[in-house]
């Protein structure tokens, strides 16, 4: 029994980094409507920038964290302005090859720069929890703890505030939003910057259990893609328990099964569930 509630903290922990990237690649795509494969690669230099502040510069964990998270931000916002919107208009095709093209860009660029080898981004939370027998490692704990952080301030922020309002609005008729008065451009680029910042964290949580390493992000953004489609395209709560879904069937397959097959289980868990109900778990725009 202590066995199978360890493997639920392990299956929180993947689902809760799942899940922060797959909400910022369901605002992308509920505002641009293409699936923006650049994210993985996003994703990645979040991890490699906190990386080069906390060992380069001796920057703190934390600070670390919130470096990364502004940097890839603004590259975000960079890669709407130079790469997505020049696009608009044209097939969707067109903006699918632009993200892909990205990716390898990144990831060559940061190859370039940091070369090929595998990193360690060393955490301060190194301690063990012992809770009602169960044993946790601290940081897995603080990713569980800070992806809901974020999950909740995600929400308040759309429900709440009148930014979050119009990029409701924009998601679910951009046309409509238009004739209102609401300003298409600045809701694009708040949207990626939040998008970029959510993948930044997730990774910089994610890496002192993890490496770092170019191609990080590509196994990531797939598995995003798996989720936004399971919870329903555009659906945030969608996004959510999808990342869980997966995250737990990685967790437990890997445990009752075998490591070697914990990806395939989750794609054929994906695949069942789709069988069931094709428009996903939560079908609609973003909300």
């Amino acid at each position: 029994m202590v066995m199978f509630f360890q493997q639920i903290l392990n299956g929180l922990t993947l689902g809760s980094v799942y899940s922060l990237v797959a909400l910022g690649l369901t605002l992308i795509y509920g505002i641009l409507h293409i699936p923006n494969f650049s994210h993985g690669a996003l994703y990645m230099v979040g991890a490699y920038f906190a990386y080069f502040f906390a060992g380069s510069l001796g920057v703190p964990y934390w600070g670390a964290m919130a470096g990364a998270a502004v940097v890839v931000a603004l590259l975000a916002v960079a890669s709407e302005r130079l790469v997505f919107r020049p696009l608009r208009g044209a097939p969707v095709l067109h903006d699918m090859i632009a993200a892909i093209g990205l990716l390898l860009f990144l990831e060559a660029v940061v190859q370039a720069i940091w070369g090929a080898d595998f990193h360690r981004l060393q955490s301060p939370h190194t301690q063990i929890v012992h809770l009602f027998g169960l044993v946790a490692p601290a940081q897995r704990l603080l990713i569980v703890a800070a992806a809901f952080a974020l999950m909740l301030g995600l929400h308040l922020f759309l429900q709440r505030t009148v930014m979050g309002s119009t990029i409701i609005a924009m998601a679910q008729d951009r046309e409509g939003a238009a004739l209102v008065g609401i300003d298409a451009s600045r809701v694009s680029m708040v949207t990626f910057a939040i998008s970029g910042a959510l993948a930044a964290v997730a990774a910089v949580l994610f890496a002192p259990i993890s490496l770092v390493y170019p191609a990080m992000g590509d196994l990531v953004i797939l598995k995003a893609f798996v989720i936004i489609i399971l919870g329903g395209m555009g659906s945030l709560p969608g996004a959510i328990l999808g990342g869980m879904v997966i995250g737990f069937a990685e967790s437990f397959g890997a445990f009752y099964i075998s490591t070697n097959y914990k990806d395939i289980i989750a794609f054929a868990l994906f695949v069942l569930i789709m069988s069931v109900r094709p428009s996903g778990l939560f079908p609609g725009g973003v909300r």
